[in-house]
């Protein structure tokens, strides 16, 4: 179905541009859906999801917010606030960096590395549901479309 369609607009876009704008908010809104009811029975957000899975993929030492922040899928104006909900649920401790203690090193618990391991198959899942369907090479293409646009 196309965007018009779906979204029951009568008149055209005024720009393709805008078109592709549109097009790529209700898409991303669609692919994230079944991935998030994954999350929503874990009581995690995206944003959490994605700080944990950067904890996990880092050193041992843990992460700098700035760190953290510059790796986001999604950029989230109020880490603190994620990393505080986290950290009282046992995902994450923070402590004083040993060689800047002005730093504050966020790591992943093994509470929380054992909430990845659980969400990992779902995740995986929900993303060949929402994808599956779409051949892989055309994914290949979409991909590098995605990156040229971020470029």
């Amino acid at each position: 179905m196309k965007l018009k369609e779906e979204i029951k607009q009568t008149k055209p876009f005024p720009t393709v541009q805008e078109e592709a704008i549109l097009a790529l908010s209700r898409t991303a809104d669609q692919l994230a859906a079944p991935m998030n009811e994954v999350l929503r029975a874990a009581n995690l957000s995206a944003s959490q999801y994605n700080i944990l899975r950067i904890l996990r993929g880092s050193a041992r030492e843990g992460l700098a917010c700035g760190e953290i922040s510059e790796r986001m899928v999604r950029r989230d104006p109020d880490l603190t606030r994620l990393l505080d909900r986290l950290e009282a649920r046992g995902l994450v401790t923070r402590a004083r960096g040993t060689t800047d203690r002005r730093v504050i090193l966020a790591s992943i618990t093994q509470q929380g590395l054992d909430l990845l391991a659980s969400l990992d198959e779902p995740v995986r899942t929900s993303i060949r549901k929402a994808l599956g369907h779409v051949p892989e090479e055309r994914l290949r293409t979409l991909v590098e479309i995605l990156e040229e646009i971020r470029g």
